[in-house]
């Protein structure tokens, strides 16, 4: 159990002993760590945590292994930087599909009513953007873990974004079965589609559904497809009956946990920013959701990462 609770309004991270420690290490095998040089964003960006200090905290709680997500390319190069000089941490690396709509110039409002703002970044094209990504990562080998998050997020733009993202999509699918390496997706109000494109393309052999949010067809087509669904903080909102059912259908062995912190934390600390020292909540809830004990649910989630991700040296807790 969590032991301290949000006061209303509060906007502050949570304290770092907020999550009792859990039983056996676990990995977060979805977060967004900050890379110095950058400027923050997000929950908690008015007053910032290190990557050093979210990690330290992480492993006080037993989240001994931590993948960074670098979906954007400002965070490229740093993030494989953290990887290098943090212990336990890896990266992912990728175009995110709505950072490729704005690549590829395309400019529309989507169902969210947002304009796009596109930056300096930006200006570099769609495929060199993708050439200078596949060369990142071979020259990172061993730092890079995994090509995520790419996919489709039809809610944040229209008919011509979405034709970029699904080709984008493509061209990630192809590059992640080129080099060997996971492949995690980003899919947001675009269940039906992601799996078409899976389907058509051919899967690579590990691929992750990040922050799962679909129903019950998404989830049968991980487990009749064996496609890993990473399970985040949503799952243990009150309103959320419909993903626990969801969840159910997927087997133990296709289950992932994450934070996709700074954003999405567990009930007790919503409107507070995410962190991967808070995903305890989590994995206590998956747990008794599954029947599992603490322990035992511990170890079935750090085989999976393993065996998706491969192994490499946890960070060590402090003393």
């Amino acid at each position: 159990m969590s032991r301290s609770r949000r006061a209303p309004g509060e906007r502050s991270w949570p304290p770092a002993d907020a999550v009792a420690p859990l039983a056996a290490p676990v990995t977060d095998n979805h977060t967004h760590l900050p890379v110095p040089g950058l400027p923050p964003s997000g929950p908690g960006a008015d007053a910032p945590l290190t990557a050093a200090e979210l990690v330290e905290r992480a492993a006080e709680r037993g989240i001994t292994r931590i993948i960074t997500s670098a979906c954007e390319a400002p965070a490229w190069e740093g993030s494989i930087d953290l990887a290098r000089a943090l212990p336990g941490v890896r990266v992912a690396l990728a175009i995110h599909p709505n950072e490729a709509v704005l690549h590829a110039g395309v400019r529309e409002v989507g169902p969210d009513g947002l304009e796009p703002r596109a930056e300096e970044h930006h200006a570099e094209p769609l495929d060199e953007a993708m050439s200078r990504i596949e060369a990142l990562i071979r020259r990172a080998a061993g730092a890079v873990v995994a090509v995520g998050e790419t996919g489709m997020d039809l809610f944040r733009t229209g008919e011509r974004g979405a034709a970029v993202q699904r080709e984008a999509f493509r061209a990630h699918i192809a590059l992640a079965k080129d080099l060997g390496l996971p492949l995690q997706i980003h899919d947001r109000d675009a269940h039906e589609a992601c799996i078409e494109v899976l389907l058509a393309d051919g899967a690579p052999e590990r691929t992750v559904l990040h922050c799962f949010s679909g129903g019950a067809p998404l989830a049968r087509a991980c487990a009749e497809n064996r496609w890993y669904a990473s399970i985040a903080g949503p799952i243990t909102y009150p309103s959320n009956g419909a993903l626990r059912d969801a969840v159910a259908i997927v087997p133990d062995e296709l289950l992932l946990v994450e934070t996709d912190a700074p954003y999405l934390p567990p009930k007790s600390w919503r409107g507070r920013p995410n962190a991967s020292y808070l995903m305890g909540d989590t994995v206590r809830f998956l747990a008794e959701q599954r029947g599992l004990d603490e322990r035992a649910m511990c170890e079935r989630l750090e085989a999976t990462t393993t065996e998706v991700y491969g192994d490499w040296p946890g960070a060590p807790a402090p003393r």
